[in-house]
């Protein structure tokens, strides 16, 4: 039916399946991006509230930083130490270094979780658009077969169902290629976000620890 079809449907078909197949391609290496991510965080995770103070852990982790918890916590570590060289200890200096150090905090969860997301939101515009792409393959598909009919004014079955279903193809594959990427989509969407609220709450829950810290400097 592609050999047979008009250039215009096969340029269509061709295309949603090169679509396809790259939105495969960003599902799985995403499902494994956020697989990766989540047993890394476990791991630092473990570390972190084993007893080991942050120093030792910065330390052990500013040179080889690996994922993106690890990342935000390296960058909230080397603003703190930054912050606290030279600083006083009045309440406007504390505040000014917890504004800082949640500043780098929001803004290295911001940057890890957009590289996280890589090129997700390919698979929401396939998701919509490919079935009308499709669809657009079969008008055209269908106009062809009319123009058949019209020149050899013949409208037997033989004449008509070839042309209709190599048009129907490509509504066929729009769909094909829409259906997985709208419910990986949202599967990746709902994992990207529980990751991010992962992150913000590591990120709260250290802010705590290093205003503990700054009261007992202070006192």
């Amino acid at each position: 039916m592609f050999s047979q079809a008009d250039i215009v449907v096969q340029t269509v078909m061709l295309a949603l399946v090169l679509a396809s197949l790259w939105s495969w391609t960003i599902i799985f290496s995403t499902w494994l991006r956020v697989r990766k991510v989540n047993r890394a965080a476990d791991a630092f995770e473990d570390r972190f509230w084993s007893g080991a103070s942050p120093e030792e852990l910065y330390d052990g982790l500013k040179n080889r930083i690996s994922h993106p918890m690890a990342m935000v916590f390296v960058a909230a570590m080397r603003e703190w130490q930054r912050s606290l060289k030279g600083t006083g200890r009045g309440f406007a200096e504390r505040l000014s270094i917890e504004d800082r150090v949640n500043k780098v905090m929001r803004i290295a969860v911001s940057r890890e979780m957009e590289r996280l997301e890589g090129q997700v939101g390919f698979l929401a515009t396939l998701g919509s658009a490919a079935p009308f792409v499709g669809l657009f393959g079969t008008v055209w598909g269908i106009m062809n077969s009319f123009q058949s009919i019209a020149l050899t004014s013949n409208t037997s079955l033989a004449v008509v169902a070839p042309g209709i279903a190599e048009a129907l193809l490509a509504t066929a594959l729009g769909l094909v290629a829409a259906i997985p990427a709208v419910v990986a989509y949202n599967k990746h969407a709902s994992d990207l976000s529980r990751f991010a609220g992962r992150l913000e709450g590591f990120s709260d829950e250290f802010a705590a620890i290093l205003s503990r810290q700054l009261d007992d400097r202070s006192a």
